[in-house]
C-alpha cells in the first residue's frame, strides 16, 4: 500500500512539473509586444496587431474602458491593411462601469479582464485557423449577493471602405465591394440581431447570478476568401472546445519559443535574449498568411505595418525561411516553394508578388540577390526531409543558371545586378541594396532579349553565387547526383580564387565592386565588403584586414555595428539615406557570422550584444522590431514588426 502512495505521489508531482515546465517557455513572450490602440481612422498605424495562423487579418487591445472588446478586426483582406472598425464586438452591460481594465498577451492569445464594483469580465482571443478567430468571454458575480444582469452586443462605427453588415438569426455576415473576402461572425443561439448596412444590435438578454457564478459567451469572427469553404469552416467552429483550442495554442507557441530558447549560443543564456526571440517569433508570426487570391502557399509578409509591405518579397523570403527553419520547418518550406511559383522558363525568379494584382501588380522587372539554396540548405540540416529538396533542387540549379546565361554582360564568369526592362532603377533594386553608393555612377548595358546587366561586377553577388555553388553541390550530394556535386563544387573553387583576386584591395584590406574589365575598384566601404567572409570566400589574411576596419568605431563598430556603409564616408546619412548608413539586421548578422567563420568568435559575441543592446526596443517589452536602426544613435527606423529583421535575430542567438 505505502508504494502504491508512493508511486501515485511520483506521477502527480511528475505531471505538475512537466505542465510547468510546458508553461516556462510561453512566460517569455507575456507583453513582450503592446498592442494597446483604439484606432479612429480606418488606416491607423499607431498601434501594433496580434494575430496567428496566417490569418489575413489582426486585434488589438482598446486603451479605453469604453469598449467592452478587442479593437479590430484589422483586416488586410482589403486595401493594403484597415480597421474595419474600433470595435466589431462589443459586449454592452447595463448599469455598470468598469473600474479597471487589465491586458496579457502571448504568442498564443490574448487576454483582458475588466472589474466593476460587482462584476469580472474576462475575455480570450485565440486564432482556430487562418480564417477563424474564437473569442471566449465569462462573466462572473464576485458580490455577495445575486445579481441580476442585462447584456447585448453591438459594434462600434465602421471605418473600413465598403462593408456592408446583414444579420440573420445569431449569425452576421460581412461583405465588402473591396475584396472577395466574406465576413461571418457567429453568436451564441439565444442571440438574435438586427443589423443596417453599417450596424447591428443584438436582443438583450438578463441572466441572474450567485456569487461566484459565471455565465460564458463564445464568438467567432471569420473572415475567408472565395477559394476557402464556408460550410467546412462552420463544421470547424462547431466542433471546436474553447479549453482545448487554447491549451493547444499554448502548448504550440511553447514548443516553438522552447526550440529556439534551447537552441541559443552558451553565450546568450540571459532571460533578456529568450525574450527578445520569443519577440523574433511573435513578429514572424504576425506577418505570416496563408494562400490567398495570386498567392498559392503560405509565407511572411516583411511588415504587416507598412502599407507597401503586404506582399512577398524573394529575398526577404530566404532569409525568412532560415529563420523559421529553427523553429517551423514546415512553413519555412512553404515560404520557398511561394516565391517559386513565380519561376520564369530561364530560372528567374520574380522580385515580388501579391495577393491583389488590382492593388499591386507583381514585378518582375527584377530579381533578388541568390540565397535561396542556402534556405534551403538551412531547412534540410533541419529536419533531412528529402522530398523537399527532391522538389527544389532543379528550380534551384536553373535560378543558379539563369545568372549566368542573363547577367553576365562579358562571360567572364562573374555576375553582375541588372533587369529585365532594361531600366536602371530595377537594376539596383535587384541589388537589394537600392540606393547604395557603390551604384552611384552605374550605367545599364544590354546583354540580351529582356537581360541587362550594370556595368560593373558586384563583390556580394559573386560571394553569395559561390555559397551557392557549395550548397547545390550539398543537395546534389543528398540527391546522390554526385557529378553534379564535383561540377559545383569544382566552379565553386575558380569562382573564390576569382574573388580572393579581383574584389579585394590589398592597401584598403577591403572587398569592393569592380568596373566590367575587373581593372577599377568602385569605392566606398559598404557592408558588401563582408559577404565574401560569410560566404568563405576570402583568405585568412584578407579576413583579418577586412576585420581591422569592421572593429573600428569610426567606421562600422558604432552603437549598432555593421551598418551598410562606413560612418566616416561624405555619404554617410543614415536618416535620409536608406541603403546610405542605416544598420539592417540581416547585413550586420552577415557581419557577425563573418567573423565566426574565421575564428573572431570574441568579436562576435560582443558584436552581437552590442546590435542587440544598441538597437532601440530590440531588447525589453513592448517596442516593435524594425525594419532598421540609426548606427550612431540606435533610433529605429522605417517600418515596424519587420520580418527580416526578426529573422536574423534568431540567426544571431542560434547555434548551428
Amino acid at each position: 500500500m505505502k508504494k502504491l502512495i508512493y508511486l501515485l505521489t511520483v506521477i502527480v508531482l511528475f505531471s505538475c512539473n512537466t505542465k510547468e515546465v510546458q508553461e516556462d517557455y510561453l512566460q517569455y513572450s507575456e507583453n513582450i509586444l503592446d498592442y494597446q490602440i483604439t484606432p479612429t481612422k480606418k488606416f491607423d498605424k499607431t498601434g501594433l496587431m496580434f494575430s496567428d495562423q496566417g490569418a489575413w487579418f489582426a486585434f488589438s487591445f482598446s486603451d479605453s474602458t469604453d469598449i467592452t472588446g478587442y479593437t479590430g478586426p484589422f483586416l488586410m483582406t482589403q486595401q493594403n491593411g484597415v480597421w474595419a472598425s474600433s470595435s466589431l464586438v462589443n459586449l454592452s452591460i447595463e448599469n455598470n462601469v468598469w473600474k479597471s481594465h487589465s491586458t496579457t498577451s502571448y504568442n498564443s492569445h490574448l487576454e483582458q479582464v475588466y472589474t466593476s464594483e460587482n462584476l469580472v469580465l474576462k475575455q480570450n482571443l485565440v486564432f482556430l485557423s487562418g480564417h477563424t478567430a474564437i473569442i471566449n468571454s465569462t462573466i462572473k458575480n464576485i458580490g455577495k449577493k445575486p445579481y441580476t444582469l442585462t447584456y447585448q452586443f453591438k459594434n462600434n462605427q465602421l471605418l473600413a471602405d465598403g462593408l456592408k453588415l446583414s444579420a440573420t438569426n445569431n449569425q452576421l455576415t460581412i461583405n465588402s465591394s473591396k475584396t472577395d473576402a466574406v465576413g461571418h461572425l457567429i453568436f451564441p443561439k439565444e442571440i438574435e440581431l438586427k443589423s443596417t448596412d453599417s450596424t447591428y444590435v443584438s436582443n438583450k438578454i438578463i441572466i441572474d447570478l450567485k456569487p461566484n457564478e459565471t455565465k460564458e459567451i463564445t464568438i467567432s469572427q471569420t473572415f475567408i476568401f472565395s477559394e476557402y469553404s464556408w460550410d467546412n469552416e462552420q463544421t470547424n467552429i462547431a466542433n471546436t472546445n474553447f479549453g482545448n483550442l487554447l491549451a493547444s495554442r499554448k502548448s504550440e507557441k511553447n514548443s516553438q519559443i522552447k526550440s529556439v530558447v534551447e537552441n541559443r549560443k552558451s553565450q546568450f543564456q540571459k532571460d533578456q535574449y529568450a525574450q527578445v526571440l520569443a519577440k523574433a517569433q511573435l513578429t514572424l508570426q504576425n506577418n505570416w498568411r496563408i494562400p490567398a487570391g495570386e498567392i498559392k502557399h503560405e509565407g511572411l509578409f516583411p511588415s504587416y505595418h507598412y502599407k507597401w509591405f503586404n506582399g512577398f518579397w524573394s529575398w526577404d523570403s530566404w532569409k525568412h525561411a532560415v529563420g523559421l527553419a529553427y523553429f517551423n520547418t514546415d512553413l519555412a518550406k512553404k515560404q520557398i516553394k511561394l516565391m517559386f511559383e513565380f519561376q520564369n522558363s530561364d530560372g528567374f525568379v520574380a522580385d515580388c508578388v501579391y495577393r491583389d494584382t488590382s492593388i499591386e501588380n507583381h514585378n518582375y522587372r527584377d530579381t533578388k540577390p541568390p540565397l535561396s539554396a542556402w534556405a534551403v540548405a538551412k531547412i534540410y540540416e533541419k529536419d533531412k526531409e528529402i522530398e523537399f529538396i527532391k522538389y527544389m533542387y532543379p528550380k534551384l540549379k536553373l535560378y543558379h543558371q539563369f545568372w549566368y546565361t542573363k547577367r553576365d554582360h562579358d562571360q567572364d564568369g562573374l555576375c553582375e545586378y541588372g533587369s529585365t526592362d532594361g531600366s536602371l532603377i530595377a537594376a539596383k533594386w535587384e541589388s537589394g541594396m537600392d540606393n547604395a553608393i557603390r551604384f552611384d555612377n552605374s550605367k545599364i548595358v544590354k546583354n540580351g532579349e529582356n537581360a541587362y546587366s550594370i556595368d560593373q561586377e558586384s563583390v556580394d553577388l559573386n560571394a553569395y553565387l559561390y555559397a551557392e555553388k557549395l550548397y547545390l553541390a550539398k543537395l546534389a550530394n543528398v540527391l546522390t547526383k554526385t557529378d553534379e556535386a564535383k561540377q559545383y563544387k569544382k566552379e565553386a573553387k575558380t569562382l573564390k580564387a576569382t574573388i580572393q583576386s579581383q574584389f579585394y584591395d590589398s592597401e584598403d584590406g577591403w572587398f569592393y565592386d569592380t568596373t566590367l574589365d575587373g581593372k577599377t575598384f568602385i569605392k566606398g566601404e559598404g557592408s558588401e565588403g563582408w559577404t565574401a567572409l560569410w560566404a568563405n570566400a576570402a583568405t585568412q589574411e584578407q579576413a583579418e584586414a577586412v576585420r581591422i576596419r569592421m572593429m573600428n568605431p569610426k567606421k562600422f563598430y558604432t552603437k549598432v555595428p555593421f551598418q551598410t556603409m562606413s560612418a566616416d564616408h561624405e555619404k554617410f546619412n543614415p536618416l535620409k539615406g536608406y541603403w546610405r548608413g542605416p544598420n539592417w539586421l540581416d547585413q550586420a548578422y552577415f557581419g557577425v557570422k563573418s567573423l565566426r567563420n574565421y575564428g573572431f568568435d570574441e568579436d562576435a559575441n560582443k558584436a552581437t550584444i552590442q546590435i542587440l543592446k544598441g538597437g532601440e526596443g530590440i531588447l525589453g517589452k513592448g517596442k516593435a522590431i524594425r525594419e532598421n536602426y540609426h548606427p550612431l544613435t540606435g533610433q529605429g527606423l522605417n517600418a515596424r514588426n519587420f520580418s527580416w529583421s526578426a529573422a536574423h535575430i534568431i540567426m544571431l542567438l542560434q547555434k548551428e
